[in-house]
């Protein structure tokens, strides 16, 4: 696929509002309690492969979500600071992630096909469409 070709992610509806945000992307599973210092919006984990990078603004791609019910009042804490993603976008995620999601206000989807780790890079430009089960990948060189 070329910089200028565009792709469609397809799948279930999700939650929230469409936006447009460069995408952050990882093979890894992501806790909003764990693996982020919640001060700065930074992968704080070591062990994780984003590590040092900041997702905030960004939609953050990943496999899995991880985590337990802290992960709802982790979500709106981040929306409180300034320093929540713009978006979640999974292979596959779990309802406490989809709770905390709805309760911060921020997007989230899952199982689209293509897969989004697979099919996303970071630095892509998308454009999520929650309500449709959609989201529109432009490369970016």
């Amino acid at each position: 696929m070329s910089a200028d070709e565009r792709l469609v992610l397809r799948g279930p509806a999700g939650y929230g509002e469409a936006i447009e945000a460069e995408a952050l992307v990882s093979s890894d599973g992501f806790s909003a309690r764990y693996d982020l210092d919640h001060t700065t919006g930074v992968i704080s984990r070591e062990a994780h492969e984003l590590y040092g990078q900041s997702l905030v603004g960004k939609v953050l791609v990943v496999s899995t979500a991880k985590g337990g019910t802290a992960t709802g009042w982790r979500l709106f804490d981040l929306v409180e600071r300034g320093t929540a993603p713009a978006a979640l976008v999974f292979r596959a995620t779990n309802p406490v992630m989809v709770q905390g999601a709805v309760m911060a206000g921020i997007a989230i989807m899952h199982r689209l096909v293509p897969d989004p780790v697979e099919a996303i890079a970071s630095g892509d430009w998308l454009r999520l469409r929650p309500a449709d089960g959609e989201i529109d990948v432009e490369r970016r060189a």
